[in-house]
């Protein structure tokens, strides 16, 4: 194992992944977005920004019949994506592309996208992260908006889009989503009982016609831990149900 690298482990030691000790590190949105992934046998679906694939490998340790492919435009993060695919044994439903997905066509034909995207739009925003850290928390030139016409270009008709992002960007979600996008379903996160939402996953469908649905919320921790609701998930031995 490289010096610049750590080895984790996510559900409960299911998954290996070797990820960057300095720069972005995977953590609990990685595993939520998974656990809201629902799909049929012989779907593919595609993961924009992977990273070193942590919520790819997530959803595929339990979407036993579903092929995977990711999407990656820092070359060391694909590498590492690669890596961790084989390490875990997933070498034949799962591949990983160096690429950008503001210049992405629409090759793949995909049954599904999700993605969890940079938080930030305007550095501004927050104190500037470490360098290693600077493509994971800024979004740059590739705008939230920029990814969502990504995912429309990419999936097939009646395709899905599943997205974990901070709760006040709802409102440029939804914008997002208005041209190609409908049948929209919101799980907010909140922190604790009481507390305001941190987090919303948001599941929408091309061409979807069905009301916004805004589900019951997840909370994330109970006293001193995590929930029971969100321990069970985070272990991977429950889902985050997206109605």
């Amino acid at each position: 194992m490289s010096a610049d690298t750590t080895l984790d482990r996510l559900l409960d030691g299911r998954v290996a992944l070797r990820q960057s000790a300095g720069g972005y590190r995977a953590g609990m949105d990685a595993v939520l977005l998974a656990a809201a992934l629902d799909a049929k046998p012989g779907e593919h679906l595609v993961e924009f920004g992977c990273g070193p694939g942590a919520a790819m490998l997530c959803a595929a340790a339990r979407l036993g019949e579903a092929r995977f492919t990711g999407i990656e435009k820092d070359a060391a993060a694909a590498e590492l994506a690669r890596e961790n695919i084989a390490a875990n044994g997933l070498d034949p439903r799962m591949q990983v592309e160096t690429a950008d997905i503001g210049s992405l066509g629409n090759a793949h034909r995909a049954d599904q996208v999700f993605f969890n995207p940079p938080f930030f739009d305007d550095e501004t925003r927050l104190r500037t992260p470490k360098t290693e850290k600077r493509d994971a928390w800024l979004s740059g030139p590739t705008p939230l908006g920029i990814w969502i016409r990504a995912a429309a270009r990419t999936l097939k008709a009646r395709g899905r889009l599943t997205l974990i992002h901070r709760a006040d960007r709802l409102g440029d979600i939804l914008h997002g989503l208005e041209k190609s996008f409908g049948s929209v379903v919101i799980k907010p996160v909140h922190p604790r009982e009481g507390q305001p939402a941190k987090r919303v996953i948001v599941l929408a469908r091309i061409g979807g016609r069905a009301p916004l649905q805004l589900l019951s919320p997840l909370w994330l921790h109970d006293g001193e831990g995590h929930s029971a609701e969100a321990d069970a998930i985070l272990r991977g031995r429950a889902v985050v149900q997206m109605g």
